[in-house]
This record gives C-alpha cells, sequence and structure tokens, in this order.
C-alpha cells in the first residue's frame, strides 16, 4: 500500500482541448438537446488555480493516495455531451438537464405505459425501513445502445434477460437492488444487481459506455455502507468503499450521484469528505484525492447534492449551507459562500455564452433555522463566489404522522430555454400557506418571481422539460402524495393534475414524448405525454 501524503502546494494546470458540441446525434428519436456555451467555444482553458480570502473559513486537508497518477484532468470536455442516453443526475456535470422530452402542440394528459415492480426490504433501521420502489433523487439512467453495442452484449455479457434490447432503463431502488428495465416493454432487461444496502440517490453509468455503474448506499440497513461500483456487462460488482476511517463525519451514506470529467470521477459523501477516483471506466476505481473541510469552530457537514461541474471547477453545497469551490485538479477550495442552511438539491451551472463566465443557481431548506425560517434562492459567480441575486421564500416545517419535514428546496432547479429563455423553473415546500409547495418561476437574470403555483403537497421531485416543434415548453413535476403535474412553462397555466403513482419523491428522466419515474411502494412506471 502507498502512504498517503497531504497536499499542501499549489498545482497549477494549463491544459486545453477541443469541446464536444452538442447536437442531436446519438440522442433517442424525438430528444431535444439544448445547445450549451460551451459549444460555440473553440478551446477550453483551465480555471486559475487560486484562493480568494473566503477560504479562509474553512479548514481543509486534501490527502493524496495515489502518487503515480497525473492529478491534472486529461480534458475539459463534456464527457456527457454526445451520448445517447441520461448517464448521471440531470444529465451531466452541469446538472441542468440537456437532453429534453419533445411533444406535438400542446400536451394536455399523462397516460401510463407499464409499472415494473421492485423487490422490498423492511429491514428496520435507527431512521426507519425503506421498503422499495426508488426516492429522492432516485432519476433513472436512460442508455441507447447501437446494434453492434446490442449484438456484442447479447453475444458475451452476463445477466441479460430475454427482454434485453436497444434501450434501457437503469435505476437503483430502495430495497438495495439495482434494477435494468427494457423502456419499450418495461420488463426486466438483465437480472437485477445486489448493491447491499438500499439506494436513495441516482446511479451513474459511465460516460465511456466500457460497462461501468456507480451507485451510492444511503441506509445501513445491511452494514457497512458505502459507495458500490458494478460493470454492467460482466454483470459483477468491481468497488467497493466505507465506512472511511478518516471521515470526520460518521453518517457513512453516498446520495450524491457521481460524475466523470476527464479521467476522473468525483464523488461527495455524506461522511464530509469529496472523493477523486481514476476510472478506467469499466466500473474498477481507484481512490486518488480525498479532500475533508469543515468551517472553522463547525463540525464537518455532510454532501446529499451532486456534484456541479465545469472545466476544473466542481461547485457543492453541504448540510450547514456552505457552498465551496474546488479546483478539481488539486481537489482545494478556491471560494466558500455561506448560504445559512441545509442545501441538499444540486446546484445547476449556466455558462454565459458572452464571457464564458459560469453562473450557478440554488437555494436552501429551512432546516436548522427551525420550525419557521427563510429559504434564500441565490445566483452566484462561479468563479469568485460573488452574490449576483437572492430571493428569499419564508418557509415552514410540516409535522406530519409524527416526523417532521424541512421547508425550502430540494429539488434541482431547472433552466428554461426556447419560448421561456431567461427562466428558471423549481418547487419550493412549505411556503408558509395553506398548501404544501409551490412550483416557481424566477428570471434568472434578476431574481424576480415570475409566477408562483400552488401544488397540493410538498415536492421533493425535480421538474423535467418538453418542448414542442415551436419551443414552447412543457414542465412535468411530481409531488410527494403522488401527484405528476403538467405545467405550460411560460404562463405557469396547469394542463393536467393527477395521482398516478405512490409518493414521486423521485427525479423522471424524459425520452422523448415519454418518462420513467419511480415512487415509493415497490413501483417503476414509464409515462407518455399525448
Amino acid at each position: 500500500m502507498k502512504p498517503s501524503f497531504l497536499l499542501f502546494l499549489a498545482v497549477f494546470a494549463l491544459s486545453a482541448c477541443k469541446p464536444s458540441t452538442p447536437g442531436s446525434e446519438g440522442k433517442a428519436d424525438g430528444d431535444v438537446t439544448i445547445d450549451s456555451a460551451e459549444a460555440a467555444t473553440t478551446a477550453l482553458t483551465t480555471f486559475p488555480d487560486t484562493a480568494y480570502a473566503s477560504v479562509d473559513r474553512l479548514q481543509f486537508v486534501v490527502e493524496i493516495l495515489d502518487t503515480a497518477t497525473d492529478a491534472t484532468l486529461s480534458d475539459l470536455a463534456d464527457r456527457y455531451a454526445n451520448v445517447p442516453g441520461n448517464l448521471t443526475f440531470r444529465g451531466g456535470p452541469l446538472r441542468n438537464e440537456p437532453t429534453a422530452g419533445s411533444v406535438s402542440g400542446t400536451p394536455t394528459k399523462i397516460v401510463r405505459d407499464w409499472t415494473f415492480h421492485t423487490g422490498r426490504d423492511d429491514t428496520p433501521t435507527s431512521v426507519g425501513s425503506f421498503g422499495g420502489g426508488s426516492g429522492w433523487t432516485g432519476q433513472p439512467v436512460y442508455i441507447r445502445w447501437t446494434d453492434e453495442q446490442v449484438a456484442s452484449q447479447r453475444a458475451s455479457a452476463s445477466g441479460l434477460t430475454a427482454d434485453f434490447g436497444a434501450e434501457e432503463i437503469i435505476v437503483g431502488s430502495l430495497c438495495g437492488k439495482v434494477y435494468c428495465i427494457n423502456f419499450a416493454n418495461g420488463l426486466a432487461s438483465r437480472e437485477a444487481l445486489d448493491a447491499g444496502n438500499p439506494i436513495k440517490g441516482s446511479v451513474s453509468l459511465d460516460p465511456s459506455l466500457s460497462g461501468g455503474l456507480y451507485a451510492g448506499q444511503g441506509i445501513p440497513a445491511h452494514p457497512p455502507i458505502g459507495q458500490v461500483a458494478f460493470n454492467l456487462f460482466s454483470h459483477a460488482r468491481t468497488f467497493f468503499y466505507g465506512p472511511d476511517p478518516k471521515a470526520e463525519r460518521h453518517w457513512g451514506a453516498f446520495d450524491s450521484s457521481p460524475v466523470a470529467v476527464g479521467q476522473f470521477l468525483f464523488w461527495p459523501g455524506e461522511n464530509g469528505t469529496i472523493y477523486k477516483y481514476a476510472r478506467a471506466g469499466d466500473g474498477n476505481l481507484k481512490i486518488h484525492t480525498k479532500l475533508r473541510y469543515h468551517v472553522r469552530g463547525m463540525p464537518a457537514a455532510g454532501v446529499e447534492n451532486s456534484l456541479c461541474a465545469y472545466r476544473n471547477y466542481g461547485w457543492f453545497g453541504d448540510n450547514h449551507g456552505n457552498i465551496v469551490c474546488v479546483n478539481l485538479n488539486t481537489m482545494r477550495p478556491v471560494w466558500h459562500y455561506d448560504n445559512h442552511d441545509d442545501i441538499d438539491g444540486s446546484i445547476v451551472c449556466e455558462v454565459d455564452s458572452a464571457t464564458g463566465t459560469p453562473y450557478l443557481y440554488t437555494a436552501c431548506e429551512v432546516d436548522r433555522q427551525g420550525a419557521q425560517g427563510i429559504c434564500h434562492f441565490v445566483k452566484l459567480n462561479g468563479l469568485t463566489g460573488e452574490l449576483v441575486w437572492e430571493q428569499q421564500f419564508p418557509c415552514l416545517q410540516l409535522h406530519l404522522g409524527g416526523k417532521h419535514f424541512d421547508g425550502g428546496l430540494y429539488c434541482t432547479p431547472l433552466l428554461g430555454h426556447g419560448d421561456c429563455e431567461g427562466l428558471l423553473f423549481a418547487s419550493i415546500c412549505q411556503p408558509g400557506t395553506s398548501h404544501h409547495a409551490d412550483f416557481v418561476c424566477l428570471r434568472r437574470t434578476t431574481g424576480e418571481v415570475v409566477y408562483r403555483k400552488p401544488l397540493e403537497f410538498f415536492a421533493w421531485s425535480s421538474p423535467v422539460p418538453f418542448y414542442n416543434a415551436e419551443g414552447q415548453l412543457f414542465i412535468v413535476t411530481g409531488d410527494s402524495a403522488g401527484r405528476l403535474y403538467l405545467f405550460r412553462a411560460a404562463t405557469g397555466e396547469l394542463l393536467f393534475k393527477e395521482v398516478l403513482g405512490n409518493n414521486f419523491e423521485s427525479t423522471p428522466v424524459p425520452i422523448g414524448n415519454a418518462l420513467v419515474v419511480g415512487s415509493r411502494g415497490q413501483e417503476i412506471h414509464k409515462f407518455h405525454l399525448e
């Protein structure tokens, strides 16, 4: 075993590369790919290796465990941009759901196509039992294999069923299994993979399509608990790590959906550690670097959201409200911003097409503030941590069935395009009114509230986009009482609302005019819009 080394010196990276150009090639029929600022850039350069004064609030240690592997990212392009599917939470490192669904005209109805039933695990734990189906964030992977890949897997891959086909859904379950489902007929396409513990977050398929599949365990029903990787083709577990003996926090869950940047995989933990893995793409991982940190005078906080990344910078929020920017080459913090309270929803990045500046959107919950408080919705400069605007939503905690549910933001916001260019959409829980959530639309330049529409229960699921040929945006979102809502995004007009499942905490994946989403109970559903 190689000895650990502590990094206290800056590492300078001067790499540049040609970017991927997002387009419709390789995507599923009917999918719409939203152009990004990166597509118009001729070369991607490394952001500065610097630290702003705000980093002085942090105490941190960067521990390098692999000195033989170059720490510098091999390239800065979006690995997910031209892959045929949605392989990690919200589609890629910007967490901006770049591949939207498509519809004809104005949809007015959500129709069920099939329901897949998962197993169930009712093992009692210190935080309850979790059954089956899927929970927060629970967005499925969607992959469209080529004819050659289908033939190759049928010839040599293990675990395939007779229903394996070109379009596949992969989803982690609260029963501790990972399920692979034929998108067309809703039947198992592979035998279930055993993750060992309930999965609450979103699984992630390596964008190399070499078989690597990553799943974070969410609840210690069957200790130990940690990070799991599989090789989808050999149908075998290839990696497990946890618990981390050096972690500053002793809750070892991983709700974060890991993301590939360059030759590395980045995976935040609820144990207060950010992990950088050298990845082979086939499910074999090797720990390269760990970042442990806390605000001076405070205990370490866990990270439940998924790392947002652009070029060599990554951003995350934690359970104490800290937003931290990290240089992914060195794993050293670049800046710190205090957003007051627990941040579970993932940060979304938008790159300004004129200046190339990344801007971040996120908001906090009402958790540590007590029974009532403020959901602080912010836009930050991703390079400096400077506040661009803040919108405040007074929120309450909800007490239901002997439990309390925090107010504020659990979902990941959605950037509008087409007829909603410049708008931002999210669900705010318990906003101090008679209903349990508001679906809100904000202006991205100013934070101005364009409209607020009531939902009938609290909502943790993230909204997903569908566009028609005229560029009109329609949004589907769910609530925790099993309703799905369909909105005309430009005006907030409610086009459809119905109870169609058992608690939609999970985020759907949009595919053509359809969506696949898990619910509590033991259900994964496919619906289509008409």
